[in-house]
Formats: C-alpha cells, structure tokens, sequence
C-alpha cells in the first residue's frame, strides 16, 4: 500500500471512529454529558483544596427536578384533602340535614359548610388549577373535582337566579354573592374557570353561569374614565365607595377581571375583547409598574401626586399570572401581542432578582426582612415555567429559576395536604406594617389552586426539557 493509500485508509478510520463516537454520545443519558471540572494536570500529592468543590451541600430542598410522580404525590395530597373538606352538598339551613335532591328555589337550603367557599375568587382560581392538574397527570380525579362542584353551581343558579334578578336585596340564594356581584372578586376568577372549563369540554351547561358573571367583569365593574377597571366608583346612594379610596386601582384586579376579558374575546371572536385586555395590561401597568425594579406596586390611586410603593408578593402574582393567561388566548396577530410579552418578560426579570436563596418569595419582594410567603411562590412558579414552556422566556434562564420555586412550595404541603405560610385575605394600605403583621394560615384559601397550577404547569416543562446538575450547578440541558 503506498503512502497515498494510507492516508487514505487513516482518514476513513477516523471518520468512522468519530461517527461511532457521536452515535454512543446520543445514547448516553444527560447526566452522562454533564460537563464536570476538569482533572488537576499537576503531577504530585493532591493540595488539600483540590477537590472542595466536590463537597457535599445540604440544601434544605431538593436541588433538581422533580420527577412527574414525586410532584404529583404532592397535588395527590393536596386533592385528597380539599375533596374530603369542600362537600359539594347542600343541607337544610335550620336542621342541617342533608337535601339529596333540590327540585326547586328552597330558601332554607345552604351548601354543606366546609373548609372553604366553593364561589370565592380564590376557589376560581381551584377549579382552575384541578383543570390543569388533570390534564398533566391524567388523572381524572382532579377533572372531576371541578365539574362537580361546577355542577352543583350550575343547578343552584338554574334554580335560584330568576328570585335573584326580581329582587336582589331581598332574594334568598345559597350562592347568591355570585348571582347578585357587587366587586370582581364575586365574579371573576369564577367566570375564568367557567370558560376554561366549557373550552375544555366539561360536560356543565356554563351559558347562565357564564353571561352572569362575564356581563359583570366587562359591562358593569367601575372603571377609570380610560376604561381601566378600579374600585372606588359610586356606591349607588350619592356617595363614593371607599375601597379604599375614590378611583382606586388594586394589582389584583389585573387578574380578576383581564383574564375573563380576553377569554371572552376566543369564546364569542370579538376582537374587542382582546383589545381591552391589552389595554387593562398596559394602563395598570403604566400606572403601577416600577422598571426599575421590575415589580409592581399594589395599590394607584388616580390623581395622587405620590404612592408609597409597597411591593405585596402576591398582588404581583396575580399580575403576571394574568399576563400569561391573557397571552394563552390572545392572536399573536394582534397588535398589542408583543407589548404584553415585554411586560410579562420586565416584570419576569424582576422577581428573578428578589428569589430568595431557597426558592420562595418575600409577602414584601423587596423586604427580605419580611417573611416567606407561598401563595405567591407558587404563583410565580405557575406564570413563569408557563412562560417558559410557552417560549415567552428563556428555558435556560428560568427553567432552573422555576423548579428551585416549586420544590420550595412543594414542602410547604404538609403530610394532610394543607398548604402552610399562605398570607391571609389582604385589603391594600400604604404602609408597611399592615403587610409584615398579616397572619399566614392553612385556611387561607389563596394557597390552593395556585400550587396545583404551579405543580401541573412544572411536569409539563419538565416532561418538555431536561434540568441538571453541570459541574455542581442546576441547568438547562436540552430538550426531551
């Protein structure tokens, strides 16, 4: 064989040895291709500091990503114990005996008292969340959880609501703050849920439910004089409500109320619809957003020349959840797509600054000295692995920044599926004091749906990208 041949011969065996080299690559695991530090090229005894970097840490939650069936042992709990303490029943109000069967408007009949409301904001936001659960996990549990208890809503606004609109001051409903709602909390986290719900083929007859509750959100809350929905408005006597102030703008309001507003546009393809959602987004957020930290305040109240800027967590939450929510069904066509995308993805930047060492949120962002509070953790968890899954925002980035959240929320659901450090129901003041002191419980209802949202939304990113340790860090690794 001459020298040409040889070469020849040389270069094909490398080809091959290099193709069979990336071939065994593919098949290896991710963790196999973890980059790890590189071997010391010192010849001699190992200095006492060569290998520190490979010491152990205890970290006071997991630092990786949970497995599909890890996080929904923790939802299993969490299901177990809202089933067995939200009775989707009704009882006679004098006795308290059961009524198995509701034929007609009964004025003695009440629903089943339990551990929560099944027509607050917060349960809403429940529903919600057992939607989401059922779709990750596949299992129909959490599916059904929500269509009973929509069920029951179903029947008894069939039943009560015609009493309700002849005379409302009067009537007599065992969910009459829905029939008859004076503030969004009574409507709209409901009305999402009802619309979510009905787009996702739940068996329930919504129309009744639905046209209450959306004619409210869109048509009948007060609003700014350029449309932006407040609180604060006339009080129906001559006088003002003051909730707290005339004209007051609450965060929380961007998810009470825009979420159903931009449902409302894919339900009924009115793009008018879409066109106020965008502008709720933008008007709460030129008002109330601070670039420079990249968080929200919690309360505006128009023509204040100042507002003392208390950063509650979870007002913020429901900032960035209705963003998310909002760019879920919002025509990427639509001229207001991408200034919501730079909204959501300012606000993103800024709670990744204030994430605290261990995964959760401060109940004041900017104080660390204020305690750890999980109901806007795990809110933030949902929006953001939401955002991340729906390409919003980097994988790499917040993929990690994500899952730290989440195991963190995961172990703040104790052994009965109760979920603690949850801040109670939270009015708005301008000082600090009334966030620090604000008692946190297991029965503050806010807890709940989020971290069902939070541990639906982490499976599905999970199951979509890989997380890893890389040379000790936790990071992105490619896609599944």
């Amino acid at each position: 064989m001459n020298q040409s041949q040889n070469k020849q011969s040389n270069k094909t065996q490398i080809t091959l040895a290099a193709t069979l080299l990336a071939t065994l690559l593919a098949c290896l695991p991710p963790q196999a291709l973890a980059q790890a530090a590189p071997p010391p090229q010192e010849k001699g005894p190992a200095p006492k500091d060569a290998m520190l970097h490979a010491l152990a840490v205890q970290y006071p939650n997991p630092y990786r990503a949970m497995e599909a069936a890890e996080v929904k042992a923790v939802l299993d709990r969490v299901l177990a114990y809202l089933d067995a303490s939200t009775p989707a029943e009704l009882v006679s109000k004098s006795s308290g005996a059961p009524i198995g069967r509701l034929d007609q408007a009964d004025p003695d009949a009440v629903l089943k008292p339990g551990d929560f409301r099944l027509t607050s904001y917060e349960w809403g936001v429940t529903y919600a969340g057992m939607l989401a659960a059922g779709a990750a996990t596949g299992d129909r549990r959490y599916t059904d959880y929500t269509l009973r208890r929509h069920q029951l809503l179903s029947d008894l606004t069939r039943l009560y609501y015609p009493a309700v609109k002849a005379d409302p001051a009067n009537a007599q409903a065992p969910i009459k703050s829905f029939l008859n709602p004076h503030a969004l909390d009574d409507a709209g986290a409901l009305c999402m849920s009802f619309l979510k719900a009905q787009q996702a083929s739940v068996r329930v007859d919504y129309g009744q439910m639905i046209d209450i509750c959306a004619t409210f959100v869109t048509r009948q809350e007060y609003r700014l004089k350029d449309g932006t929905l407040a609180r604060g408005g006339p009080d129906g006597k001559g006088g003002v409500k003051m909730r707290p102030l005339p004209d007051t703008l609450w965060l929380d309001d961007m998810f009470m109320g825009v979420p159903t507003i931009a449902l409302m546009g894919k339900q009924t393809g009115n793009a008018k619809y879409y066109d106020d959602a965008v502008r709720q987004v933008l008007q709460f957020s030129q008002r109330m957003f601070n670039p420079k930290l990249g968080i929200f305040m919690h309360g505006y109240v128009e023509g204040m020349r100042d507002h003392p800027e208390l950063h509650w967590a979870r007002a913020n939450g429901w900032a960035i959840m209705a963003m998310v929510e909002v760019l879920e069904v919002l025509p990427t066509t639509h001229k207001g797509y991408q200034a919501v995308v730079r909204q959501l993805r300012a606000h993103a930047r800024g709670l990744a600054s204030f994430q605290d060492k261990d995964g959760l949120w401060h109940q004041l962002i900017d104080r660390p000295d204020s305690y750890l509070e999980t109901s806007a953790s795990a809110i933030y968890t949902y929006a953001i692995a939401r955002a991340v899954n729906r390409g919003y925002l980097d994988k790499e980035m917040y993929g990690p920044m994500a899952n730290l959240a989440w195991n963190a929320v995961a172990a703040k659901v104790n052994a009965k599926g109760e979920v603690e450090g949850t801040c109670v129901g939270t009015g708005m003041a301008f000082d600090p004091a009334f966030y620090y002191y604000r008692p946190v419980s297991v029965r503050a209802a806010h807890g709940y749906g989020p971290v069902l949202l939070a541990g639906a939304e982490i499976i599905e990113m999970n199951r979509k990208y890989k997380f890893g340790v890389n040379d000790s860090g936790f990071m992105y690794q490619g896609s599944r």
